[in-house]
């Protein structure tokens, strides 16, 4: 079935992502196992993603799992933006140094003209949004069946890609407030107006 939607509340829809999350920690222990194969390693460390607003055509939502070179298993949910524009983007890490303490290397951008950018995937272990609006959207989808959002070629061809598992799909969504705490982002295509990027002493994340 269809679920059609001009307004829906981000809590609300994110209650649908247990099941895929479910799903991609029992491909985890299989892996663990040796019945499957990391498909790539991520460095594990976390980092915060912030805009005041993103607006999109073609949105997806699916769950995967993602290996660190220590072969640890990170299960994510992977938000996937065919085309997607960004308001107020902040990127940040934040690293304990010896002796100095902590530093944030921060990147901004995206303030007086906004950040464009094309399939434009964000590996997300915990997402909050102020209020999220949809168009189109399908809740429910198997992941296998995605149309209407991108779904990562390497992902698709994984075996950790359950194409039974549970997804998430829309013709185009509009989040405003976005917080992720994130272990990867990639895109076909990036560009960022007044880009900064800048080292600071403390902990100045985004969030």
């Amino acid at each position: 079935m269809s679920h059609r939607a001009g307004r829906t509340r981000w809590r609300r829809f994110a209650v649908v992502l247990v099941p895929s999350v479910g799903a991609c920690a029992t491909l985890g222990i299989a892996m663990a196992q040796g019945v499957l194969a990391a498909s790539f390693f991520i460095s594990g460390r976390h980092f915060q993603l912030a805009a005041d607003s993103l607006t999109a055509r073609g949105f997806s939502l699916y769950g995967m799992v993602d290996v660190t070179r220590e072969h640890q298993l990170v299960p994510v949910v992977v938000s996937g933006f065919r085309h997607a524009t960004i308001n107020g983007l902040c990127q940040s890490v934040v690293v304990d140094v010896p002796v100095l303490g902590p530093q944030t290397l921060r990147l901004t951008g995206g303030d007086g003209r906004p950040v464009e950018t094309s399939d434009f995937f964000i590996d997300a272990t915990a997402e909050s949004v102020g209020e999220a609006n949809f168009s189109g959207l399908d809740i429910g989808v198997a992941q296998g069946a995605l149309t209407k959002g991108p779904v990562r070629s390497g992902d698709r061809n994984s075996r950790f890609f359950d194409p039974d598992g549970v997804a998430q799909q829309a013709l185009s969504t509009t989040l405003n407030d976005v917080q992720v705490s994130a272990v990867a982002v990639s895109a076909g295509t990036f560009s960022i107006p007044g880009l900064r990027v800048r080292l600071e002493q403390g902990d100045h994340a985004c969030f």
